[in-house]
């Protein structure tokens, strides 16, 4: 196994030797292979893409971004000016505004991630999208629940849009 022969050791019978780390090593390969990951991505830009609509899809399926915690917030890296984390934020809300119809999620999932959608960027326009999910929602207390925050949503925008 491994490259050895199967032969006992004379000295201790039934004792079995393993092979060495460098013995181990030699068979992987040193660079990604066509199953890995990496192989699909190209270029750098391709990689920050991807990490960036992940990063969003995680703070998505968790329900909230991590940056809502104290403890997070107090161990969070501080190199990255507010102005460019806040542009950072724009560009995966569009990258990612058109993917969310590609994730398969309940109505109540389907709900929370417009809503989310919809107070990180203040669009306004996705009000329609939540409310048909809210409208799959088989629960008549998280339905309930849920036309209330869209009624709140709503409140919102029409209390801030100035008056001609």
């Amino acid at each position: 196994m491994f490259g050895h022969d199967n032969q006992s050791n004379d000295d201790n019978p039934g004792q079995i030797t393993l092979p060495s780390t460098e013995e181990l090593d030699k068979d992987i390969p040193a660079t990604p292979t066509a199953f890995s990951p990496q192989a699909d991505i190209e270029t750098p830009d391709d990689l920050k893409a991807a990490t960036d609509v992940l990063t969003a899809a995680d703070a998505i399926v968790a329900g909230a971004s991590t940056h809502d915690t104290p403890a997070a917030a107090a161990s969070a890296p501080t190199d990255v000016p507010a102005d460019e984390l806040l542009d950072i934020k724009q560009d995966v809300l569009k990258a990612l505004t058109p993917l969310v119809d590609q994730l398969e999620q309940s109505p109540e999932e389907k709900f929370r991630t417009t809503m989310m959608l919809i107070q990180a960027s203040d669009n306004h326009s996705l009000i329609k999208t939540a409310y048909d999910a809210a409208q799959g929602i088989s629960s008549e207390k998280e339905r309930a629940q849920a036309l209330l925050d869209i009624v709140n949503e709503i409140n919102y925008f029409t209390q801030n849009t100035p008056s001609a």
